[in-house]
């Protein structure tokens, strides 16, 4: 399935105990709201991010350069306010071109009402709707609960490397790799 016939699922709805939330992928006039969302991120929490994600700068690049065959971010909005992003990343050619990587990062307000896991479950029937074969997340050792999340969701850790990478303040953590095998669109036809 084309990237393009993905998008055009969106918006959609879903009910979050008594909250709609709207899934959608960014747009280029998401700057304030995603800026607003990722400041809202604790400290100690942003340092676990691979990018300055409080420099406006960094956040108006990523907006003004949408490449959703490469990157498809999609956020949950409640109202205007950004409450929650995860994304899918793609190796579009090579040797891990078969291998997708989700992150997810969700508002401190809505956690504990299982965002993250709605999330995540889009972007796997979305990944399974191109298909790719494996799913890859990465986390530094510290992040237990976004570990728990996947290994519940089917993701085995694959790998762990002691004091591999560093935080943002140059503090050393373990490296985690966590991966799942996907069944396409094809293999889940003959099911059932």
């Amino acid at each position: 399935m084309e990237i393009e016939a993905i998008i055009e699922r969106y918006p959609k709805t879903k009910k979050l105990d008594t909250t709609d939330i709207v899934v959608r992928p960014l747009q280029p006039t998401d700057v304030r709201a995603f800026h607003e969302f990722f400041s809202a991120i604790p400290e100690t929490e942003r340092m676990f991010l691979k990018h300055r994600v409080t420099d406006i700068k960094v956040i108006r690049e990523w907006c003004k350069n949408i490449d959703y065959g490469r990157n498809l971010p999609l956020l949950a909005v409640a109202g205007n306010k950004v409450v929650g992003d995860a994304t899918l990343h793609q190796y579009l050619g090579g040797w891990r071109r078969h291998i997708g990587r989700l992150s997810v990062v969700v508002h401190p307000e809505f956690r504990g009402k299982r965002l993250a896991q709605l999330l995540t479950t889009e972007l796997m029937r979305i990944a399974r709707d191109l298909a790719l074969e494996q799913l890859e997340a990465e986390f530094m050792g510290d992040q237990q609960a976004a570990r728990k999340l996947f290994a519940r969701l089917g993701f085995d850790e694959l790998l762990v490397l002691p004091g591999y990478v560093k935080d943002m303040q140059a503090i050393p953590h373990d490296y985690v790799l966590m991966g799942k095998v996907i069944k396409t669109d094809e293999e889940f036809a003959g099911e059932g």
